[in-house]
C-alpha cells in the first residue's frame, strides 16, 4: 500500500519527493571525519554503521527539518527436482558450559577469566556444523571487536557524508555521556556486563511483571551473544532482498514476515496471500509425524500488495463464468495441463480432465502451451479475480425456496455512537465526530486548503452510503436525506423491540447529503454534553443495523464505552479475580449470554461485518461483545480509559484505516488441496458451518486465517503438491467476484529436506492461532506447556532423525528453527497465554488480534524491534544514495544491553515506546520534545513534536516507515522515564530475552528445553532436569 495514504499531523509541510531529500540535505553543513578527530570533538562512541539492509524508501520521510504532513512460469517451465544437501548442512551446535556460582539474588557472581585447558581457543556457543574448518577459524565480528581490530565505521577523508546538525552551522551533537573508551560498545553484539565486565555499563532490570527462574544449582552459564539472534537472521534475510526481488516459484524459500521484498508472481501466489510452515512437504503422514513439524498454511487473501508489486488482475468471462473442474469445482490455473490439442484440461488438484469451452478453446504450440498464453493471466499469475455472473450472487434467505439474488451494491457504513455520560465527559463523542467528518469527506488530490496541500487519500468508493445513530438508554436516529440542512432526530425509546423509523434518508451518500451530515457532527458534543445517563445499550443499534443491511449487507461501526446492562443481551459484572490462574479461568473467555453469538450469525448470513470499539473505564466483558467481531470477520479495537491527547491520534488512524482499506463482504472461503490432501482444521475469527467453508461477514486486508493440513495418502515425490485458496465475495465498490490464490510446493521423502524449507514465522503464527483457539477448552498453563512441547518435539525430532551421531551434551538447532526456542517463548509471554494476573478483558482483546493478525504483524508483536537512539549516525533515518531509507542497526530486546544515559525505542506494530535513562543528554531531549529536563515531559503526548533538528526528523522518518509497513496508519510514541513514569512497566514486559511475564529468559528457557531433549535422548524420562555433570563446552 502506498505509504502516501497515511495521515500526518496537521500543520506541517508536504512530503518531500525522493531527489528533494538530497536538495534539502545540502543546506545543512556537512560533518566530515576530519571534524570527529579533532580535539574536543571526539565521540565516546563511533557512529555505528548502517549494516542492515534498507528498506525501500517511503515517498513520505521527511528531511532533515522538515515533517511528512528462480524460474519461469509453470505453463513452460519443467518441474525441477530439489538437491538434497549434505545432512550437515544448516546445523547450529550448542555446547553449554558447566553451572557457576550464583549471588543470593540468582545472578551470576563475577569471575576472573578462565584460561582453556590444553591450549584450546574458547568456547563458543555454535556454530555452523556444515563449515570448513578454515571457515570455523576466522574470527567473528564480535572476536574482531574484542582484540580491538575494529573495522572502520567512516568514509574515506574528503569524501562527504550525510548532512550535519539541523540547526544552524552547529555539529551534529553526540547525546552519550562520555564512558572510558573501553567499554564502548555496539548495542547489537555487545554481550552484558556481567559476562564480560563487573563495572561495565548496564542498567537494572526496570520494573516488570515478576519472571520465572532456574533454580541456581541447576544453571548453566551462557553467553547471551552465542545463542541464536533474531536480529541477526533478520537483517540477513533483508540483505538477500535489498535489490533482487523474490520470484515466487523459485525453489527458494519465501523472504521473512519482517522483510521488506518486492515479489514477482510467476505462477506461484505472492507469500503475502499464503505462507506454507515448510516449502517441502513430507511424502506421508508417518513422515510428517516423525518430524513433529505442523503442517498447515497462513492465507491472508486480501493482503495488501506494495505498488512496485502491481494490483490483482480482474478477469470476466461474461456469462459463462470462469472455467472450473468438472470434478472438485477448482478454479483454473497456471498449473492446470491442457491436453487433446486444448479440448480438455487436467486439473491439477484432483487429476479430472474437463472440456474446454468453445470461448475459451486455443490451439496448442510445440511445447504444448496455448497460443494466447501472454493473454491469459489466469495462466500465468498465480492471483487473479474472477468477476462472476448470478450464479454467484447472495440470495436473500437461501432457506425460503424461490429466493432471489440480490444485486451486489457497493459497501454502506452504519456508525453507532454511544452518548452516555462516560462518553461524552471522556471527550470520546468530540474526537468521533471530529474525525468521522475529516474521513468522509477526504479531500481530493491536490486540493488546496488552509493548511496546504493534501497528500492523496482514498475515500469512499462511489455510490457507497452511510448512517448515524447515537444510543444510551434510548436509540436516536438521524434523517439525512438530500436537501436537508439539518439532520432531524428520531428517538426509539423501547430499545426491546427495535424497528426502524424512517425508511428514507437513513443510509445516504454522504457527499449528496453532506450539509447534513457536517452539522450533526458538529452539533452532537453540543447537544449531548449535560446528559447524565450512565447507560447504554448497544443491542438496541445493533438491532436496527441488521434491519437496515440485512437486504443489501455491509459494515456497522459500534462505539461502546460500558456494559451494556439493559435491553436485549443484558449483562451482568462477572470478572472474578479469584478465578486468575486457576481451571476455571478459561470460563471468562468465552460469552456469557448467546444472544451476540446469534446476532453475530445473523449478520454473517446478511453480509454484515462488525467493528467493535471499546472504550471502557472498567469491566466491560469484552469476550461476549467480541463475539461480534469475532464472528463477522470485523475488528475488535480496545482503548482502556481513553483520553483524547493520548489516544485521539491512534483511534483517528484506525477509523481511517477501517474507510480506506480493501475490504470485501458476502465472503465464502474455501482451501483446496491436491490429491493425498485435506484441510482438517482451521484457526481465525470467521464463522463456519461446514468443515470446508469458511464465512465472513466483512473480510479486509489485515485479516488472516490459519489452514491445518493432513495427508490422505501418500504423495508422488516426483510431482508437486498444489493448494488454491477461492474466496467468493463482493468487492467495496460493488462488484461480484471470486479471488484466486494458487501455490505449488515440492515433496521431499527425506525428512532433512521438510526441516531445510520450513518457515519459521509462518509456524509460530500458525501455533499461536491454534493455541489460542484452545484457550477456550483448556487451561492457559496446559496452553503454555503445550507450546512448549511442540517446541520440543521438534527439535527432538532433528536430533534424532538428521543429527543422530552428536553428543547427547551438544544442543543441535535446525538453521529454519533455530529461533523456535525464543519464539516459542514469546508467545507464552502475549498477554494473551502469559501467567499471572492479566484482566480478562485484556487477555480477551489480545486473544481477538492474534486470532485475526497475519504472520508479519504476528512476529512483530512476538519480537518488538528495539534500537538505540543516542547512537544515530548521521545517515540514519534519511534516503542513500540508491533512495532507500537507511535504518537504525537493531539490538536484542534485553534490559543488559542498555544503557543509563541512553534512549532507547521498542516497537511492535502497533504502538513503540521510548525509554529514557536517567542520566540521558538534555540535549537529546532538546532536539526530540524541545526540553532540558525529564520532569518538563508531557507523558500523555503519543507524537513526536515537529522540531527542526536533524535527530528528531530522523526519528520520525523511522516511524512513518514503521506505520506504511505495519498498514494501521499510526504508531503512538508513549514515553517511559527510568524509574518514573507506570509506561516503563510496559517497556520492560517487551522486552522478551529477559525474565519477565511469569517466564523465563532466553537463556534459562533454551537451557530448559535442551535439558527435556537431553533427558529423552539419554532415557531418564522419569527426571525432571538432566544431571549438570551431562553438560560439556563444545
Amino acid at each position: 500500500m502506498d505509504p502516501r495514504q497515511y495521515a500526518h499531523p496537521q500543520g506541517h509541510a508536504p512530503p518531500l519527493q525522493g531527489q528533494q531529500y538530497a536538495q534539502q540535505a545540502a543546506h545543512y553543513p556537512q560533518h566530515s571525519p576530519q571534524g570527529l578527530a579533532q580535539p574536543g570533538h571526539q565521540p565516546p562512541y563511533p557512529p555505528l554503521p548502517a549494516h542492515n539492509a534498507p528498506p525501500h524508501l517511503n515517498p513520505n520521510l521527511a528531511p532533515p527539518g522538515q515533517d511528512p504532513h528462480g524460474r519461469f512460469s509453470p505453463m513452460h517451465s519443467p518441474a525441477v527436482s530439489p538437491g538434497v544437501d549434505h545432512l550437515s548442512q544448516g546445523v547450529v551446535q550448542m555446547g553449554l558450559q558447566p553451572s557457576q556460582a550464583t549471588t543470593p539474588g540468582g545472578e551470576p557472581m563475577p569471575s576472573p577469566a578462565v584460561v582453556p585447558a590444553r591450549g584450546k581457543r574458547a568456547a563458543r556457543a555454535y556454530h555452523n556444523e556444515g563449515a570448513s574448518p578454515a571457515a570455523q577459524m576466522q574470527p567473528s565480528p564480535a572476536e574482531f571487536q574484542q582484540t580491538g581490530q575494529q573495522p572502520s565505521y567512516f568514509p574515506p577523508q574528503g569524501q562527504p557524508q550525510h548532512a550535519g546538525a539541523a540547526v544552524g552551522h552547529q555539529q551534529q551533537p553526540h547525546y552519550q555521556e562520555a564512558p572510558p573508551p573501553h567499554l564502548a560498545r555496539d548495542p547489537r553484539t555487545a554481550p552484558p556486563a556481567s559476562y564480560h565486565d563487573s563495572n561495565g555499563p548496564g542498567i537494572p532490570q526496570p520494573p516488570h511483571t515478576a519472571g520465572q527462574r532456574i533454580p541456581a544449582k541447576q544453571r548453566v552459564r551462557i553467553d547471551p551473544d552465542h545463542i541464536p539472534s533474531p536480529v541477526a537472521v533478520q537483517e540477513a534475510d533483508q540483505h538477500l532482498y535489498r535489490i533482487e526481488p523474490y520470484l515466487t516459484c523459485s525453489r527458494n524459500p519465501a523472504p521473512l514476515a519482517t522483510t521488506d521484498f518486492v515479489a514477482v508472481d510467476q505462477g506461484n501466489c505472492n507469500p503475502r496471500f499464503i505462507r506454507m510452515t515448510t516449502y517441502n512437504l513430507p511424502t506421508s503422514d508417518d513422515l510428517a509425524l516423525a518430524s513433529q513439524l505442523p503442517l498447515g498454511l497462513i492465507v491472508q487473501p486480501f493482503a495488501a500488495l506494495r505498488p512496485e508489486e502491481g494490483s490483482i488482475p480482474v478477469v470476466d468471462f461474461g456469462e459463462s463464468g470462469p472455467p472450473r473442474c468438472e470434478r472438485c469445482r477448482g478454479y483454473i490455473n497456471p498449473w492446470c495441463t491442457f491436453v487433446e490439442g486444448g479440448q480438455k484440461y487436467i486439473c491439477n488438484l484432483c487429476g479430472a480432465s474437463t472440456q474446454v469451452a468453445p470461448e475459451y478453446f486455443s490451439h496448442l504450440d510445440m511445447s504444448q502451451r496455448r497460443m494466447d498464453l501472454d493473454q491469459r493471466p489466469e495462466l500465468r499469475l498465480g492471483s487473479v479475480d474472477f468477476v462472476v455472473n448470478r450464479d454467484y450472487w447472495v440470495q436473500d434467505n437461501p432457506n425460503l425456496p424461490g429466493s432471489q439474488p440480490r444485486e451486489p451494491k457497493p459497501l454502506h457504513h452504519v456508525f453507532a455512537i454511544d452518548v452516555s455520560y462516560t462518553s461524552v465527559q471522556s471527550g470520546l463523542v468530540k474526537e468521533i465526530c471530529t474525525h468521522l467528518k475529516e474521513l468522509l469527506f477526504l479531500p481530493k488530490e491536490g486540493e488546496v486548503e488552509e493548511n496546504g496541500v493534501f497528500p492523496p487519500r482514498k475515500g469512499l468508493p462511489a455510490g457507497a452510503k452511510v448512517a448515524i445513530m447515537t444510543f444510551d438508554r434510548t436509540v436516536q436516529f438521524y434523517n439525512l436525506k438530500p436537501g436537508l440542512d439539518q439532520a432531524q432526530m428520531l428517538v426509539v425509546p423501547d430499545i426491546t423491540d427495535m424497528f426502524l423509523p424512517l425508511n428514507d434518508g437513513f443510509l445516504v451518500d454522504p457527499l449528496e447529503s453532506r450539509p447534513a451530515i457536517e452539522g450533526l457532527l458538529d452539533s452532537l458534543p453540543g447537544l449531548t454534553a449535560e446528559t447524565s445517563i450512565v447507560e447504554a445499550a448497544m443491542t438496541g443499534p445493533l438491532k436496527a443495523a441488521m434491519l437496515a443491511l440485512k437486504s443489501i449487507g455491509g459494515q456497522l461501526n459500534i462505539f461502546q464505552t460500558s456494559l451494556p446492562t439493559i435491553g436485549l443481551g443484558a449483562l451482568k459484572h462477572r470478572e472474578d479475580n479469584k478465578l486468575y490462574g486457576t481451571d476455571k479461568e478459561k470460563t471468562l473467555f468465552g460469552p456469557q449470554d448467546p444472544f451476540y453469538r446469534i446476532a453475530a450469525e445473523e449478520c454473517v448470513e446478511a453480509g454484515i461485518g462488525i467493528n467493535l470499539f471499546l472504550f471502557p473505564s472498567q469491566y466491560i466483558d469484552a469476550a461476549t461483545l467480541g463475539a461480534l467481531p469475532g464472528l463477522t470477520g470485523g475488528d475488535l479495537f480496545f482503548h482502556p480509559r481513553f483520553n483524547p491527547v493520548r489516544d485521539g491520534r491512534t483511534l483517528r488512524a484506525e477509523l481511517g484505516r477501517v474507510l480506506q482499506r480493501e475490504t470485501a463482504y458476502s465472503v465464502t472461503m474455501r482451501i483446496r488441496c491436491s490429491n493425498g490432501l485435506r484441510v482438517a482444521d482451521h484457526y481465525g475469527n470467521f464463522f463456519q458451518r461446514n468443515v470446508t467453508d469458511l464465512e465472513f461477514g466483512t473480510i479486509d486486508a489485515d485479516k488472516a486465517v490459519a489452514a491445518k493440513i493432513k495427508h490422505e495418502g501418500k504423495l508422488d515425490e516426483k510431482a508437486d503438491a498444489h493448494f488454491q485458496c477461492a474466496a467468493l465475495y463482493t468487492s467495496a465498490a460493488g462488484e461480484r467476484r471470486v479471488r484466486v490464490h494458487n501455490l505449488a510446493v515440492p515433496v521431499s521423502s527425506l525428512i532433512s529436506g521438510v526441516f531445510r524449507a520450513a518457515d519459521m514465522d509462518t509456524t509460530i503464527t500458525f501455533l499461536t492461532k491454534e493455541a489460542i483457539t484452545h484457550a477456550s477448552s483448556k487451561t492457559l498453563r496446559q496452553v503454555r506447556e503445550q507450546l512448549t512441547d511442540t517446541c520440543v518435539n521438534s527439535l527432538l525430532a532433528y536430533r534424532k532423525h538428521c543429527a543422530s551421531s552428536t553428543s547427547p551434551a551438544q544442543l543441535i538447532l535446525p538453521e529454519s528453527f533455530k529461533l523456535f526456542p525464543l519464539y516459542s517463548l514469546a508467545v507464552i509471554k502475549t498477554k494473551a497465554l502469559k501467567g499471572g494476573t492479566v484482566a480478562s478483558d485484556v487477555r480477551t482483546w489480545a486473544m481477538r488480534q492474534l486470532k485475526a493478525m497475519g504472520a508479519p504483524a504476528t512476529v512483530r508483536i512476538l519480537y518488538p524491534r528495539m534500537m538505540a537512539i543516542h547512537l544515530f549516525s548521521d545517515d540514519i533515518g534519511f534516503p542513500d544514495e540508491r533512495g532507500q531509507l537507511v535504518l537504525p542497526p537493531l539490538m536484542r530486546t534485553s534490559y543488559s544491553r542498555m544503557e543509563p544515559h541512553g534512549a532507547y525505542l521498542v516497537e511492535n506494530g502497533e504502538r513503540a515506546i521510548l525509554w529514557l535513562g536517567q542520566a540521558v543528554s538534555p540535549q537529546l531531549l532538546q532536539d526530540l520534545y524541545g526540553i532540558e529536563n525529564l520532569d518538563e515531559l508531557d507523558t500523555r503526548l503519543s507524537t513526536l513534536p515537529n522540531l527542526p533538528t536533524r535527530l528528531s526528523a530522523q526519528l520520525r522518518n523511522i516511524i512513518t516507515y514503521f506505520e506504511s509497513r505495519s498498514g494501521v496508519g499510526c504508531i503512538p510514541v508513549l514515553i517511559a522515564r527510568q524509574n518514573i513514569d507506570g509506561t516503563e512497566f510496559e517497556f520492560s514486559n517487551m522486552l522478551v530475552e529477559d525474565s519477565n511475564n511469569e517466564q523465563l529468559s532466553y537463556v534459562d528457557y533454551l537451557c530448559m528445553c535442551h535439558q527435556k531433549i537431553q533427558s529423552t535422548l539419554m532415557g531418564e524420562k522419569n527426571k525432571d532436569v538432566a544431571d549438570s555433570s551431562s553438560w560439556t563446552t563444545w
